[in-house]
């Protein structure tokens, strides 16, 4: 009979924001069952990777997470507490036997279907002999692992997550794959939640899915993201929702109004485009146009003039040509995101895009990526100037590294993928979490920020 509280654990979450959630509810589940839950890989009896699978650069990420461990474990950094690791989330769902049978370190592997058997995983480390390997896989997908008060591992915000897998079958994503077709988290659970949220203290929430606004569509024959929206507004102590992720398609006059007239939800959307050139949209069987892209913008500045809009795209997609990629340039000019991220394309296996013809080289694709950014620079550069001077009430997540500013986010940066606001306190000390009425003073061109707390 083990005794689990002499179990020390450790998660390590790695690639987005759902992953986290899934990570948060794994250790909630183990800490339940009696393990001791600890930050620190370095005193830990297991380690589990939580791994993204999404592209190349994750799976890298991944795989060379889980040698570091190996390291651990076999004693070459001169510690050998560790004996266990287990590897769940993207790459186990995609990899689960080639991970077994060429990664030795490896003792457990876990699908996305497959975290609500994290507590019994880690009882047959001990239940078994030496070299004891298992796996757990299934369909990909699934949220019956989500817990409606998990350990939240966030200081200044919390994320929510609404729903499940994609919709969308872009000729270059593997998330379907990985994650299964986009199912919608009851609305119960989630305002459940929310209030839980609410009851540590949170006072902004984050809802996430691979496609917020195809929240409902399924379950409630519907799009219903402005009714969520709206009811987790009612809950007391939240002053805050962020939105992330939307697409065009899904962002309607409904969810606009929502955003214009509830003081609750901050004037920020993230919307991921992948690129500016019908030909190339076409090919990557997005449902987008430059026209649909371009009215839509239009309509949503329009309601609301302070949104902050940023967007994803990609370069080096098969096919793109020299006067596909200008035409993408030409219309972010045109369209000027006010933040915006770029990936050169990485062929997925079992992606359509795979074996396609015309394949961009490397080298193309890393001159494509720079002059996106290049044309960028400006246009970000530009509305952060355009900021200085106002006040906006900002989020306190952390203090610098220096320890002379605070670190926080107004309704215009989102958690991890946004540059953040160096926030100077003008008296009281600042409480993380909190939020306070800032003025912003400088835009560095890092697009970081400087504010003044009034």
């Amino acid at each position: 009979m083990i005794n689990r509280s002499d179990i020390n654990v450790s998660i390590i979450a790695l690639g987005c924001s759902k992953n986290l959630v899934d990570a948060e509810c794994m250790s909630t589940k183990l800490r339940e069952a009696g393990f001791n839950i600890i930050d620190s890989d370095d005193d830990s009896d297991v380690v589990i990777i939580n791994t993204c699978g999404f592209i190349e650069s994750a799976k890298k990420e991944a795989i060379d997470t889980i040698l570091r461990e190996g390291d651990l474990k076999y004693g070459f950094n001169g510690s050998r507490r560790l004996k266990h690791i287990i590897v769940t989330g993207c790459l186990s769902q995609r990899y689960p036997d080639d991970i077994l049978a060429q990664m030795p370190e490896v003792d457990i592997v876990l699908g996305t279907s497959e975290y609500g058997n994290i507590v019994e995983a880690v009882d047959s480390l001990y239940e078994n002999t030496e070299g004891f390997k298992r796996k757990y896989s299934g369909d990909p997908g699934g949220m019956t692992h989500l817990m409606t008060q998990r350990d939240i591992s966030t200081d200044g915000f919390a994320w929510l997550k609404i729903g499940e897998g994609c919709l969308h079958r872009c000729a270059f994503c593997a998330i379907p794959l990985i994650r299964g077709t986009f199912v919608s988290r009851p609305m119960e659970d989630i305002i459940e939640e929310a209030r839980h949220i609410a009851s540590l203290g949170y006072k902004e929430i984050v809802l996430t899915a691979q496609d917020t606004t195809n929240y409902g569509l399924e379950l409630y024959r519907k799009r219903s993201l402005s009714d969520l929206i709206n009811k987790i507004s009612e809950i007391e102590g939240i002053e805050a929702i962020r939105v992330l992720y939307g697409y065009m398609d899904g962002i309607d006059e409904e969810l606009i109004n929502v955003m214009k007239n509830n003081p609750k939800v901050v004037h920020y959307l993230d919307i991921p485009i992948q690129h500016g050139c019908d030909k190339i949209l076409k090919a990557m069987r997005r449902h987008d146009t430059v026209d649909i892209i371009t009215s839509k913008l239009q309509m949503i500045r329009e309601q609301i003039p302070d949104i902050v809009l940023r967007t994803t795209v990609l370069v080096g997609f098969p096919g793109e040509t020299e006067e596909d990629f200008e035409e993408l340039i030409s219309n972010l000019k045109k369209w000027r995101f006010d933040r915006l991220g770029c990936f050169a394309y990485s062929p997925e296996e079992n992606t359509p895009a795979f074996d396609m013809p015309d394949q961009v080289d490397e080298e193309t694709k890393k001159e494509r990526v720079k002059k996106v950014y290049d044309t960028q620079y400006p246009i970000s550069m530009e509305s952060s100037l355009k900021r200085v001077g106002s006040v906006v009430p900002v989020t306190i997540d952390g203090v610098s590294d220096d320890g002379i500013f605070y670190l926080g986010r107004s309704y215009g940066e989102a958690p991890d993928d946004d540059p953040v606001i160096f926030v100077a306190s003008s008296g009281e000390d600042l409480k993380i979490g909190g939020r306070y009425n800032v003025k912003i003073v400088e835009a560095r061109d890092t697009f970081d920020m400087t504010g003044e707390s009034l």
